[in-house]
């Protein structure tokens, strides 16, 4: 192929992998090695037949140990390739997004070929997370591409504020880094944004994650469209996103819950920053005790109740402890509801596949004594794509049902 690259030769199982689309070689199906490389640079892998497979970054401290980056044998990783590779990523989210573009996901990792690259847009501000050394070392120049492709939509960021706390950093042999991008301003850390009519103070610097969860954008708009008139719990608020969508929609009152003060602090903010404060009330709990105390006194005070937990679980060893917790919640969930009344529920973990969510809705039901009517199953907003193949990029799960 006439290219300078080290080749890397892997197992039949991870060309098997490869060629069903899949970007990742682990560390035990790599066979050999010819030529030098350092961690972060890019390998040409092939088969033990010598089929090119494609092109990626390598690192040996990474289980990981290549992330595939491109199956083109014509392709130059210069900075026109990374252009062109960002240009398309934000021409998708400008279509897909339309005038949600400047309050969106730009690049979410491996589902447009940035591996572990994270870039989430508010307004002016990128705020992103990166957690492969390979797009670690370009990712000013990312950065700078980035920046002039959403000028072509008229969006100039004013900074970029790095987010890269994760602590799979270390698994990378890469240390944390928390602050602003070189050659960008620092600011307070704090944006508004407008998301489905409703204005949040993003604390990009210090907040969970990169500050406000944008997956969910679709599925507060479709809360906020069964709302009206309904009595609403949030469970799980964080910044009270459900809880302000469903007052939004026509909720005569939300209760929103969490068990952190200062998320509920935030969320009372948002909540005066769209004058609702007088139909939305906060409550610091335990989501699953609250939830047990309103069951054992035979509470219906709520006819619709919204759960978006956390992440149960993060690794498949933990699936079974995380089903029981799913379980238990949307149990007491569905006892607190009257009959007629309305559930959302969810899952934003990966390993929580559909099918064992759904299982669990089943025995949840079948404990409560109700059946479901479905109204809508929805996954994540379309700036966080799901790369056929690419199971990883495919993760939130979200159910709106009727309780019968």
């Amino acid at each position: 192929m006439g290219r300078d690259y080290c080749e890397i030769s892997v197992t039949p199982k991870a060309e098997k992998s490869l060629r069903a689309g899949h970007p990742w070689v682990y560390d035990g199906e790599i066979v050999s090695a010819i030529g030098q490389y350092d961690g972060g640079d890019i390998v040409d892998v092939y088969s033990q037949k010598h089929k090119w497979l494609g092109a990626g970054f390598i690192n040996d401290a990474s289980k990981i140990r290549v992330r595939i980056i491109s199956r083109n044998t014509n392709d130059r990783f210069d900075e026109d390739f990374w252009r062109r590779r960002v240009n398309y990523a934000v021409d998708y989210r400008a279509q897909v997004m339309g005038d949600d573009l400047s309050c969106s996901r730009i690049i979410f990792g491996e589902a447009d070929m940035f591996p572990g690259l994270t870039a989430d847009l508010y307004g002016d501000v990128l705020v992103t997370e990166v957690l492969s050394l390979g797009t670690d070392r370009i990712k000013g120049m990312l950065y700078r591409l980035i920046d002039e492709s959403l000028q072509r939509y008229g969006i100039k960021l004013n900074t970029v504020f790095e987010r890269s706390d994760s602590p799979l950093r270390a698994k990378e042999g890469m240390e944390v880094f928390v602050g602003f991008a070189d050659g960008y301003p620092q600011t307070d850390g704090q944006k508004i944004i407008t998301e489905n009519g409703i204005k949040y103070n993003v604390d990009y610097a210090s907040g969970q994650k990169t500050g406000y969860f944008l997956d969910q954008k679709l599925n507060r708009r479709c809360v906020a469209s069964l709302a009206h008139g309904l009595n609403v719990l949030d469970c799980c608020t964080h910044t009270g996103a459900f809880a302000l969508n469903a007052v939004r929609g026509g909720a005569k009152h939300a209760t929103a819950v969490d068990i952190s003060q200062s998320a509920l602090d935030s969320a009372a903010a948002n909540a005066r920053l769209n004058g609702y404060e007088d139909r939305v009330s906060f409550v610091k709990a335990d989501v699953f005790e609250l939830l047990t105390e309103m069951a054992k006194e035979k509470k219906h005070d709520y006819d619709f109740i919204i759960l978006d937990p956390p992440a149960f679980t993060k690794s498949n060893r933990t699936v079974q402890s995380a089903f029981g917790g799913y379980k238990e919640i949307n149990t007491l969930a569905m006892k607190i509801l009257p009959r007629g009344g309305y559930l959302a529920t969810c899952s934003c973990s990966h390993f929580m596949t559909s099918e064992l969510f759904e299982k669990m809705l089943l025995e949840a039901a079948g404990e409560a004594g109700v059946q479901l009517r479905q109204i809508e199953i929805r996954r994540q907003a379309p700036d966080h794509p799901i790369l056929w193949g690419v199971p990883e990029t495919e993760y939130l799960k979200f159910y709106i049902f009727q309780v019968i």
